[in-house]
C-alpha cells in the first residue's frame, strides 16, 4: 500500500471512531478538567478557634450536614465587607426595602418554570454548536463558537450608550 492509501484509511478510521463518541449526551463546550487525584487545596478552609459557649443549654441541636458554630461563613463575610447587614442576608424571603424592586422586575409577569425553560433553550444552543469532528477529537473549546450570535461587541455597545447621552465613567475616554 502506498502512503496515500494508508493515510486515507487512517483518516477514515479516525473520523468513524470520533463520530460515535458521545451520542445522546448533552454537549460540553468547556473542556476544563482537573487531572489530579489529590485533594483540592482551595477546599480546605480554616475554622475559627474553639471556645466554650457561655451556656451549654443554649447550643443548637446538631443536624446531619448542618453548620457548625466555628465554620466560616464566606457569604456573611462578603456582605459585611461590602458594608451590608448580615442579619438582612440571613432572612428568608424578600426584605421590605426590596419589595418595590422585586415588584417592578416582575411587572410583565413571572414564569414559575423559568429555570427549566432556560436550561432547555441553552441545551438546544449547545447542541447546535457541538463542533466539528476534529474539534471533538482534539478536545478543543467550542464555547465561543456556540454562543457567537449572543456575544455583545463591547466597543459598539459603549458607542451606542454614549450616543444616547449616557455617561460612561468606568470606560476609557473616547478617542479624540
Amino acid at each position: 500500500m502506498t502512503f496515500l492509501r494508508i493515510s486515507a484509511v487512517a483518516a477514515l478510521a479516525l473520523a468513524s471512531l470520533s463520530a460515535c463518541s458521545n451520542d445522546g449526551e448533552v454537549p460540553r463546550l468547556m473542556n476544563l478538567q482537573s487531572h489530579q487525584d489529590s485533594p483540592d487545596e482551595f477546599s480546605i478552609v480554616p475554622t475559627q478557634p474553639l471556645q466554650a459557649p457561655p451556656d451549654y443549654q443554649a447550643l443548637p441541636t446538631p443536624t446531619p450536614g448542618g453548620g457548625n458554630l466555628v465554620d466560616p461563613d464566606p457569604r456573611a463575610a462578603a456582605v459585611e465587607a461590602l458594608g451590608g447587614r448580615v442579619s438582612a442576608e440571613r432572612t428568608s424571603g424578600v426584605p421590605a426595602a426590596d419589595a418595590g424592586l422585586v415588584q417592578y422586575a416582575g411587572r410583565n409577569g413571572l414564569s414559575a418554570d423559568i429555570r427549566a425553560t432556560l436550561a432547555a433553550e441553552d441545551e438546544q444552543v449547545r447542541r447546535g454548536g457541538r463542533g466539528r469532528i476534529l474539534e471533538r477529537v482534539f478536545n478543543s473549546n467550542m464555547y465561543r463558537a456556540a454562543y457567537e450570535d449572543q456575544i455583545l461587541d463591547p466597543q459598539a455597545e459603549l458607542l451606542r450608550w454614549r450616543e444616547a447621552g449616557v455617561r460612561t465613567p468606568a470606560a476609557p475616554p473616547p478617542p479624540e
